[in-house]
């Protein structure tokens, strides 16, 4: 990043979402808790949503960032060797959190009686690491990142911006020494581990396929009904015609397109596992032409409902908004009311 600023007196600001979503998959990918009754370890970030941002006037060095994170995580029941899976979110990682005011709310795959025990577990043994590694965001985002929005301080010739700078190089030096360091905290550092940014599309050649700066979205939701249901309800024709209300192009076959609403909503089914996944590619009808989101809809059930887990990567920058609330508004909140399966709020 070049900087033409003299002596550091104009606002300046850098996108670091790019570095954020590097920091958060090396810090908290494979973080794991243990004790005598489990063992539980991160094993996905489905979800970074929000803005990050380093920034500087008259020498002074301020990070601004607002980020929801959405874990998931496996885990084992020593007991009887059974598999445990769900989500961790964090709803909000700010620069005016502090602390002890991160929020870490648990939310289990399959939910049953014996299962919703590891809650106890999570709070106790692994919230306390994410704390830890999330108390360290701000002063990292801000060593990290703060070098290449200034120009040097011997080219400062203003005594109150290189007093800032001055003050900003001592508390970032002072903030890196401080570190925490814990030794029950564990995880795996891969360079090789990319946040996904590339727009998976129909296929075209690379050439013919438009570029966009590309976010993802997660959203759960809880049905009152089976896997099986809720799997035909997205699935079959009358059902989509019903909670659509449109004709919609739509049959339960890979590698088969679809449209919905009129074609406002267009894609291909490529993996179907009945009552457990659907895999597709989903866009909406004004983003470029041939940009493709994909879009993963897994089914969760327990003993009283089920779960929908809907993953989408490929998202352009700006149409989080718009998607998630089209996905709500018009597949989750209507499915609802035309079947009765569940409170809408």
């Amino acid at each position: 990043m070049v900087v033409n600023n003299p002596n550091n007196w104009h606002w300046v600001d850098k996108n670091c979402k790019d570095w954020a979503k590097s920091y958060l998959n090396q810090k908290l990918l494979d973080l794991s808790a243990s004790n005598d009754s489990y063992n539980l370890k991160i094993t996905k970030i489905n979800s970074i949503e929000g803005d990050v941002e380093v920034c500087q006037r008259k020498g002074k060095i301020i990070s601004l960032f607002d980020l929801k994170l959405i874990l998931e995580f496996n885990a084992t029941s020593l007991s009887d060797n059974t598999q445990i899976n769900g989500t961790i979110t964090v709803p909000e990682l700010a620069y005016d959190t502090s602390f002890d005011e991160f929020q870490f709310i648990s939310s289990i795959f399959n939910e049953n009686n014996t299962n919703i025990s590891i809650k106890p577990f999570i709070k106790s043994n692994l919230v306390p690491l994410l704390r830890k590694i999330l108390s360290n965001f701000n002063n990292d985002l801000i060593s990290q990142n703060s070098n290449d929005i200034q120009i040097p301080l011997d080219q400062v010739q203003s005594n109150l911006t290189s007093s800032n700078q001055k003050n900003s190089i001592s508390t970032s030096s002072n903030s890196t020494k401080s570190k925490i360091n814990d030794s029950t905290t564990k995880f795996t550092s891969n360079s090789s581990k990319k946040s996904s940014s590339s727009s998976p599309s129909h296929p075209a050649s690379n050439s013919n396929i438009p570029k966009y700066n590309t976010s993802t979205l997660h959203i759960e939701s809880t049905f009152n009904t089976t896997a099986e249901q809720l799997y035909l309800t997205l699935l079959d024709k009358q059902r989509v015609a019903a909670w659509s209300r449109s004709l919609p192009i739509i049959e339960p076959i890979e590698n088969s397109d679809y449209s919905l609403f009129n074609n406002n909503i267009q894609g291909k089914l490529l993996k179907l596992i009945p009552n457990e996944k659907i895999q597709m590619t989903w866009r909406l009808n004004d983003w470029k032409q041939n940009h493709f989101a994909n879009l993963n809809i897994s089914f969760y059930q327990s003993d009283s409902d089920t779960k929908l887990i809907a993953d989408f990567t490929g998202i352009p920058i700006g149409e989080e908004d718009k998607t998630e609330n089209n996905f709500n508004n018009y597949y989750i909140r209507s499915i609802k009311l035309t079947f009765g399966f569940g409170l809408v709020l």
